[in-house]
């Protein structure tokens, strides 16, 4: 029986079929979602020099959360289906394949598999952040004493390396005794605090508090790694996929979608990597890893496609469980590390404008992806 619809089904799949047109959409393809990729990773790492674009700005959390809402509808209406789908095949034996849900049983070990990821990575990075500050103190404490014999009061250094009223370049400020102690307290009360009218007032400074998450670069350095490994994950399948198809019914569609989606995976990205404060070395092979995975996919696709089988119990077995793992990352990045890390900052609260600009464009992001499943 399942023989029978396995074979039915690779008829279906050949009414549509023209190698010829199929190959030319296929190099098309590869331009467009390279390009669109590129443009998504590099707007938040380029627009950090740039005041609109700077990833701490609402403009950039805002259209951050309409990212957030296309990765998410890409985890649960895109990969999950596409897993499910996958792995209950007739192409497959239905012992043990129909029996028992894997898609959904993959994905949520992925997830929690993905939790246990981001608390060991985020261990060690803040270990190796303390130990680095406790190096940086130690060495400021010597230089101080020989900075109190000239009259000069050292000041404190932030993580988000601002400079507070009073501070020049070098980082001394020229307020001696009480005065540069009061003006350093005032500075920082509204942070300890904790209250929206001193979140607020920070603006008046000309630039804004971070809270929690937002200090923390550990945390940004492992959610950019984990991230990106989610999104190269699911990209190679989508990739391979797109380029055995022999189907222009089926190419032609992807193309549009892929390339939307792939730009707005590459601007959670990009804010991800701007935020971990990476060498720039590494944040241009992170941004060209990403931009460059689909393509490659789709190449390889190609290379393959005379021989390849896509619905061969192989291959079936491969990309449902790729999309599960996917999916279950995907999933767990966008609602723990882009949308709660955002949605339930003092940041957010603080700002009702902000709260319904950022509630609107996430779900917005998550319907507009979640039609594209219409035509792809």
């Amino acid at each position: 029986m399942s023989t029978l619809a396995c074979d039915a089904q690779r008829e279906a799949d050949d009414g549509c079929r023209d190698d010829v047109y199929a190959l030319t959409l296929k190099l098309i393809a590869i331009a467009a979602i390279l390009f669109m990729g590129v443009c998504g990773v590099a707007i938040p790492l380029v627009g950090k020099k740039r005041r609109f674009l700077r990833t701490d700005s609402n403009l950039f959390v805002a259209a951050k959360a309409f990212a957030a809402g296309v990765i998410l509808a890409t985890g649960f209406v895109h990969m999950l289906p596409d897993a499910t789908e996958a792995l209950t095949d007739a192409c497959l034996p239905e012992i043990p394949w129909s029996k028992f849900p894997f898609s959904g049983f993959i994905a949520m070990m992925a997830a929690l598999g993905t939790l246990l990821a981001d608390f060991v990575g985020t261990q060690y990075y803040e270990r190796k952040q303390s130990k680095q500050e406790e190096e940086s103190q130690t060495a400021k404490a010597d230089s101080s004493e020989a900075g109190s014999e000239s009259g000069i009061v050292p000041t404190e250094t932030r993580g988000s390396g601002r400079m507070v009223f009073g501070e020049e370049e070098g980082g001394a400020m020229h307020i001696v005794g009480m005065h540069a102690h009061a003006a350093h307290h005032r500075h920082s009360h509204s942070r300890e605090q904790g209250s929206c009218n001193g979140h607020r007032g920070a603006d008046q400074h000309g630039h804004l508090h971070s809270f929690g998450f937002e200090d923390n670069t550990a945390r940004h350095i492992v959610v950019s790694q984990v991230l990106e490994l989610g999104i190269v994950s699911h990209s190679v399948i989508i990739g391979l996929s797109l380029g055995v198809s022999h189907s222009p019914c089926t190419i032609r569609p992807l193309i549009g979608a892929l390339s939307f989606h792939q730009f707005f995976e590459g601007f959670a990205l990009g804010g991800c990597i701007s935020k971990a404060k990476l060498r720039s070395l590494q944040s241009t092979l992170m941004a060209c890893f990403f931009a460059i995975t689909t393509p490659i996919g789709i190449g390889i696709g190609i290379g393959i496609a005379s021989f390849y089988n896509a619905s061969s119990p192989r291959a079936l077995v491969i990309e449902g469980i790729l999309d599960s793992i996917s999916a279950g990352i995907l999933v767990y990045m966008a609602l723990v590390d882009l949308i709660a890390a955002d949605f339930l900052s003092k940041r957010m609260s603080c700002n009702a404008r902000l709260q319904f600009v950022s509630y609107f464009l996430l779900f917005l992001g998550a319907a507009l992806m979640s039609l594209l499943a219409l035509w792809a």
